[in-house]
């Protein structure tokens, strides 16, 4: 038989083991009793809460009103169920948080006994109510973080922010943002909050599978790790273990659909995080993404804004340097033939290297031209197979031998539509760039394929490259491109160079090693070709240059000028010049006399028409063959306008325009559509007497 039950001990161990909080108030609203479980939800000791007012754990904002209550209720006592009551009833905890409850009052007046028995229950701990609230937490947060997105225009600020919170809402020790570099074979730390010794920002991870980033990234979705001492998938770092981390969250961070990081988080409790958790942090990881995709779309906008507007600049000084060196050449090219100086024994040298220099000069404002999108393109199709190789094989020979050329063009790579020459040109800019950032030696990586995604960063450049100009009849297609990258394994750039490397003149080579022009003028060029250029570059690490430009069209226009097929100027033709610069007009009236041209000029282009009239209404007036105008003619009427009235109303007259740079026939008059035949300035007697041959040929 069993002995007798103690129930005074079975009473105590009932009010220690009751999984509700249970408070032994008196009558006075003293606190007589608490058991482990009141303590641990209160946040006090049991020694705090046994005497103490039971006011003490109401918030300040009803206390008033619970004395009352209370003092009512101790007049007629009566139980009190849990959820007995329609109120919100809140407990202060001593930390001065508050926690929603739900309590039960016991009165033991009946029994004899002065006491009231009070049960708190935390509603947090329905599964339900547990739920919406950590769905209210962390909807709390997210819209934190949208603020902060909104308001703040440093992404710096954002990637500070966005580890804090995470770490925050999901009561983790450690978070930490992790950007993809720009060869995506490593991540770099940009950004967390209690960061390991050795994982500080700027510290570089590789992109590997074995790595706890890499994975993420290789994955292609959220990570959870529940306890790192039996991870296998990756190797985890032993900073970890040390570090008493034990589980894990990561996810990828995404522009576009493009993964450009990772977002992840480290707890020191087991198993810690939930498809709840996941779902957060995959919100916040896509709030980011959208965040840096709209930093990295404003600093590009600013860097092309501020391109366009250097490029406007040198158009404009190229074209008034063009006339000064069509004055300067013609000069030279005078003095030289005359006999006094033909037979001097120093003079005609003196001559020579002035014109030299001339050239120089104009080659010069070629490429400032090129850079402002200013020149006249004859984009044809062409083989990008063909001409790398083509253009190794002159590099194998005239590089330093350390410098190893590998090509690498994709199984049926497609042509592009672009000028053959200009192409050629650009690449030689590039190989020279990476031949020089390479002064030991390296290897020097040529390679074309298919662009499968545009960038990112040059979205905009692309969407917008049907405004850059092209000769008439020209059709690219603008959903297909081919991607020419050209790689080094150099010295690299860093951020503030890469930012400048495009501009005219920016140059971080020593004195006369370099004119600042090279990778402005493919800037240049791709551009009016209807592409882009991105450029990659990490110090240390090398640089990429990647040439996107279209594709030719399915259905090609010939717009390549036809070969003239006589290149003399008939005796006696007679020319209407036009040319609003009078040093310049002087410059062409001696040339078109030396072709024994009979030549009238005229300052402007309505005085041309006023010629021509007098011309028409005159019994024994002969019209000009050939009207040889400037295009831009100061405040009146542009050459191109002038060129349009002469070929409705006198057709028989052939037309050649001049122009210091020449957009200007491109962009003055579209409306007309007619494929006017340009002579560029500077130009020397010679080339204006091809371009008239030609002319009068067609």
């Amino acid at each position: 038989m069993s002995g007798a039950i103690d129930e005074s001990a079975v009473l105590r161990a009932l009010f220690a083991a009751s999984p509700d909080g249970l408070l032994l108030v008196d009558d006075q609203g003293v606190i007589r009793l608490a058991n482990p479980t009141a303590t641990q939800l209160l946040g006090y000791a049991a020694e705090e809460l046994v005497g103490a007012p039971v006011e003490m754990l109401v918030p300040d904002s009803i206390r008033p009103r619970h004395a009352a209550y209370r003092q009512d209720y101790e007049g007629a006592p009566r139980s009190r169920p849990m959820g007995g009551t329609a109120t919100e009833l809140v407990a202060r905890r001593r930390d001065g948080s508050e926690v929603l409850v739900e309590i039960a009052l016991s009165p033991l007046q009946p029994l004899g006994l002065p006491y009231t028995m009070a049960s708190i229950r935390s509603v947090a701990e329905y599964p339900r109510v547990r739920q919406a609230l950590q769905r209210a937490r962390y909807s709390e947060h997210l819209a934190q973080l949208g603020k902060v997105a909104v308001d703040s225009l440093d992404p710096q600020e954002v990637l500070r922010q966005v580890p804090a919170i995470a770490a925050q809402a999901l009561e983790a020790e450690v978070a930490v943002v992790c950007l993809l570099e720009a060869g995506r074979t490593a991540l770099r730390v940009v950004g967390g909050v209690g960061l390991l010794a050795d994982e500080g920002p700027g510290t570089l991870v590789p992109n590997r599978p074995d790595t706890p980033q890499g994975f993420v990234l290789a994955q292609g979705a959220p990570v959870v790790v529940e306890d790192y001492g039996s991870e296998q998938r990756f190797t985890v770092p032993e900073a970890y273990r040390q570090a008493g981390l034990v589980s894990s969250l990561a996810v990828p961070l995404s522009d576009r659909g493009r993964a450009v990081g990772t977002l992840a988080v480290r707890s020191r409790q087991p198993r810690r995080f939930g498809d709840a958790e996941s779902r957060f942090l995959e919100s916040v990881a896509n709030l980011l993404g959208t965040c840096l995709q709209r930093a990295q779309t404003e600093e590009a906008l600013h860097h092309s804004q501020r391109l366009e507007a250097v490029g406007q600049l040198t158009g404009g000084i190229a074209h008034d340097f063009n006339n000064l060196l069509t004055v300067i050449q013609g000069n030279l090219q005078v003095l030289a033939e005359l006999p006094t100086v033909a037979d001097d024994g120093v003079a005609p040298q003196l001559v020579a290297a002035a014109t030299r220099a001339s050239r120089r000069g104009a080659e010069l404002t070629g490429k400032l031209l090129a850079f402002s999108r200013r020149q006249r393109l004859q984009p044809t199709t062409v083989d990008v197979g063909a001409m790398m190789r083509s253009l190794a094989d002159m590099l194998r020979r005239t590089l330093d031998q350390r410098i190893r050329i590998r090509i690498a063009v994709a199984p049926g790579c497609p042509d592009v539509q672009a000028d053959p020459a200009q192409l050629e040109s650009a690449l030689l800019n590039i190989a020279i760039n990476a031949r020089d950032a390479m002064p030991e030696g390296g290897d020097l990586v040529f390679e074309a394929g298919p662009l499968a995604a545009i960038p990112p960063e040059l979205r905009r450049e692309l969407e917008a490259g049907d405004e850059a100009p092209l000769p008439a009849g020209t059709e690219v297609s603008t959903t297909r491109y081919v991607r020419i990258a050209v790689s080094d394994t150099g010295t690299g750039m860093p951020e503030d160079v890469k930012e400048r490397a495009f501009e005219p003149f920016f140059t971080t080579k020593q004195v006369g090693r370099g004119t600042g022009l090279g990778l402005s003028t493919v800037y240049g060029f791709a551009r009016q070709s209807l592409g882009a250029i991105g450029i990659e570059s990490t110090p240390g690490h090398g640089t990429t240059l990647s040439l996107i430009l279209p594709q030719p069209p399915a259905s090609p226009r010939e717009v390549a000028e036809q070969d003239a097929t006589a290149a003399t100027v008939p005796p006696g033709l007679r020319v209407l010049l036009v040319e609003d610069d009078a040093e310049v007009r002087a410059v062409a009236r001696r040339y078109l006399n030396d072709l024994q041209c009979s030549v009238t000029a005229c300052a402007s282009g309505e005085e041309a028409l006023r010629h021509l009239d007098a011309l028409t209404e005159s019994a024994g007036g002969q019209l000009p063959h050939l009207l040889l105008s400037d295009i831009a003619l100061g405040a009146g009427m542009r050459g191109t306008e002038l060129a349009t009235h002469v070929r409705r109303s006198w057709p028989g007259i052939a037309v050649l325009l001049m122009s210091g740079f020449s957009v200007e026939i491109l962009s003055s008059d579209s409306q007309t559509g007619l494929d006017w035949a340009l002579l560029p300035k500077p130009y020397e007697r010679t080339a204006l007497a091809r371009a008239i041959g030609k002319v009068l040929a067609r």
